[in-house]
């Protein structure tokens, strides 16, 4: 069979593949779905796509605060009690979007329903909250899907691929900073936790650098108020992580004009670096000494597909519900990446 019959016959192949799953989710219907809590800022781009996405049905949002449920009401969203939300049949996936300090509890009372569960990141606020929910979801058969922004970002996943093939040598270093100009009055929300700025903005740099090379041997952080603000948030903060034969530094600050464009991610190899910068909208450069699998030596920009947060996450919860797919990440690699940010936040005992 020639090449270009063989193209041909994958081509075809896919194309029944995805008709397939398609016309399998049709059948189905979307899923019923619930959210917990609408205060995270994270929230209402999670609704919007909820809303939109015919993977999904959204059947009621519980939230106490007044003014958030107020709002809710005007753009037509349903709104439930607790209770009833967590009663509801129809229901089958609980999104947690509360205030963080609520995270594991609303998750445990969703997993205690019967629900599978979509929770928004930092999952808890010690790691024995978190390890109860993981044995809650395993001993459930439920599954747990903690909402880490950039678990499905391209820029991120083709770096993380070309180190994981080898293609960039042996990762020595994995470098990375994120940081806002957090609104004044949100500044007590962060400080609530030890960990402040690591806490909230770090974790979502933490979590790629740990799923890359496993739980660091040790992890070293460094906390500072260098904001002129009368608070106790920690709004300049750093993290050396250590593994046996690399070491991986995270930034993570409240007082950065323009953060957008100077969020960034760095892997390094004896072979080469991937540099994902900025993060949004993403830009991937990778540089090698030798070519190795589909890149050339030297630096080459890498075309990325256009990306929107949230949405490959609820489209992979789908496929998991319905049984047609995993989650990319397990929940041991929840619990590493959950024991190194708290490490990184002060936040251990």
């Amino acid at each position: 069979m020639s090449r270009i019959l063989r193209v041909e016959k994958h081509k075809r192949r896919d194309f029944l593949l995805l008709a397939g799953a398609a016309a399998a989710r049709a059948a189905e219907g979307p899923i019923g779905v619930g959210v917990l809590g609408a205060v995270h800022s994270h929230a209402a781009d999670k609704l919007r796509i909820l809303r939109e996405s015919p993977d999904w049905r959204l059947l009621g949002v519980c939230e106490d605060d007044a003014g958030v449920a107020a709002r809710l009401r005007e753009d037509g969203v349903p709104m439930l009690s607790r209770q009833a939300l967590l009663a509801h049949s129809e229901i089958k996936v609980i999104v947690v979007e509360s205030a963080v300090r609520d995270h594991a509890r609303d998750a445990r009372d969703a997993l205690g329903a019967g629900k599978h569960v979509h929770l928004e990141k930092p999952p808890a606020v010690n790691l024995r909250d978190l390890l109860e929910l993981v044995e809650l979801a395993r001993k459930s058969e439920l599954l747990l899907q903690v909402g880490y922004m950039w678990r499905y970002h391209p820029g991120i996943c083709r770096a993380m691929e070309a180190a994981r093939a080898g293609w960039l040598g042996d990762v020595y270093l994995v470098k990375a900073h994120i940081g806002n100009q957090l609104a004044v009055g949100r500044r007590p929300e962060w400080a609530e936790f030890r960990g402040g700025v690591m806490f909230e903005l770090g974790c979502h740099l933490i979590d790629p650098m740990v799923r890359l090379l496993g739980p660091p041997v040790r992890v070293t952080p460094f906390l500072r108020r260098d904001g002129a603000f009368p608070d106790t948030l920690n709004d300049n903060t750093c993290a050396v992580l250590e593994w046996s034969r690399a070491l991986g530094v995270v930034t993570a600050s409240t007082l950065q004009v323009n953060a957008q464009r100077h969020r960034a991610l760095e892997i390094h190899g004896t072979n080469g670096c991937a540099v994902v910068n900025p993060l949004e909208p993403a830009r991937l450069t990778i540089e090698l000494g030798k070519p190795a699998g589909p890149y050339a030596a030297g630096a080459q920009t890498i075309p990325l597909p256009a990306y929107r947060r949230y949405e490959d996450d609820f489209r992979e919860l789908a496929a998991a519900v319905r049984g047609q797919a995993r989650l990319r990440v397990t929940l041991e690699e929840e619990i590493q990446v959950h024991r190194a940010l708290l490490a990184a936040g002060g936040m251990n005992a």
